[in-house]
């Protein structure tokens, strides 16, 4: 195998690749992109939580000609940050959590379905799987039903800011709606009950001005969105397949239980990048400073020294939830139980409410994304 780096679009079956690998080189050196690319469950752990191995600088000195608003939300992203920047804006982004109210997910739901509707059809993705993630976010901090539809419809092009790589024409478009994205989300939030006890908790714990703490807010508010579009998105997606695959919707528990295997077995985000910062041992491979690292999260869930009988999709494996898609450590996607809660409340309601739902699709195609598989369309039959 000479390259590690591969489109979703371009493979129907990563997973045996990964098993391929996970026995012959847990750790591998991609001489082709000049990256070390680590499968194992155990090294992926060890990797996730050195303190000397950081996230990568996506955009440095501005090279891809990011406006003042896009620079914002990119420079103060949690996922993106390291140190005491990280520290900071993870501690915000878990008061905002620890603050959403609840919301019937499955009256959004209901809409959604409703809407596009036609002859018994749906396509799942594009009618639920982008909207109610975002939906739901929006609404558990009371946005206005105008603002949810602007920014459900933008958030598409502005999770580009996340690409390491970017064309001119996502730049632009990221660059066209920053500013109204931004504003919009900056009116609102301080317009809500904890908001300023929040600055004043933020400027006391870490010695900040409030000039300083309201782009780290926002811009954390804005990688929730992102992270509801995303990950949201394609753990409804994925989750469903395997559902209807493997007939595991018989009550909310085996719901809830499918939808956690399927994290481990079919998950939305396939692998996440790091660079050393100092010399270290992963095994016997040196990894040197300055050296790119894959951190393969999907081959780590298939590790059978992890994972027993690991191939299989089986809901009631004990340690299912012990999967790395949600990473691991300080960096862990703060939306991994919200995400959990989502889809079974959307897919229970779905199974329970109907019938009959079958799959309309014998070949799923996916997203030409490397780090991410996402299925482009899902069309289903609900009767």
């Amino acid at each position: 195998m000479s390259s590690t780096l591969f489109l979703q679009s371009d493979i129907h079956d990563p997973y045996s690749t990964y098993k391929s690998m996970l026995e012959k080189h847990p750790v591998y050196w991609d001489e082709t992109n000049k990256i070390w690319t680590i499968y194992s469950y155990e090294y992926c752990v060890e990797i996730l939580k050195n303190k000397n191995a950081q996230i990568p600088v996506g955009n440095p000195k501005n090279e891809q000609k990011l406006n003042e608003y896009a620079l914002k939300i990119l420079d103060n992203l949690t996922r993106l940050s390291n140190g005491i920047q990280h520290e900071i804006s993870k501690e915000i982004a878990m008061l905002m959590f620890s603050n959403m109210k609840s919301i019937d997910i499955r009256e959004i739901t209901s809409s959604l379905i409703k809407s596009d509707l036609v002859n018994y059809k749906i396509d799942w993705v594009n009618s639920v799987s982008k909207k109610l993630p975002i939906y739901v976010l929006l609404k558990s901090f009371g946005f206005e039903e105008n603002d949810c539809e602007f920014i459900s419809e933008k958030i598409e092009s502005l999770v580009k800011i996340m690409l390491p790589q970017k064309t001119e024409e996502q730049v632009l478009f990221i660059n066209r709606n920053s500013e109204k994205f931004y504003s919009l989300v900056e009116k609102h939030l301080s317009s809500l009950s904890f908001y300023n006890s929040l600055l004043i908790k933020i400027s006391n714990q870490y010695n900040l001005s409030s000039k300083e703490i309201v782009p780290i807010v926002v811009s954390n508010f804005i990688g929730l969105c992102i992270q509801s579009y995303d990950a949201g998105r394609g753990i409804l997606s994925n989750s469903l397949l395997q559902i209807i695959q493997h007939e595991t919707f018989s009550n909310r528990t085996e719901i809830e239980k499918s939808v956690i295997e399927t994290l481990r077995f079919d998950p939305p985000i396939h692998n996440t990048r790091r660079i050393a910062t100092e010399d270290f041992y992963i095994g016997e491979s040196l990894i040197k400073k300055g050296d790119s690292i894959l951190i393969v999260l999907a081959s780590a869930n298939y590790d059978s020294e992890k994972f027993e009988d690991a191939m299989n999709f089986d809901i009631e494996r004990i340690n299912n939830n012990e999967n790395l898609t949600f990473g691991i450590g300080g960096h862990m996607c703060l939306a991994k139980y919200f995400s959990i809660h989502l889809a079974t409340e959307a897919l229970w309601f779905l199974f329970q409410s109907n019938k009959s739902i079958s799959l309309l699709e014998n070949q799923i195609q996916y997203e030409p994304l490397i780090n991410a598989r996402l299925p482009k369309e899902i069309w289903i039959s609900i009767q």
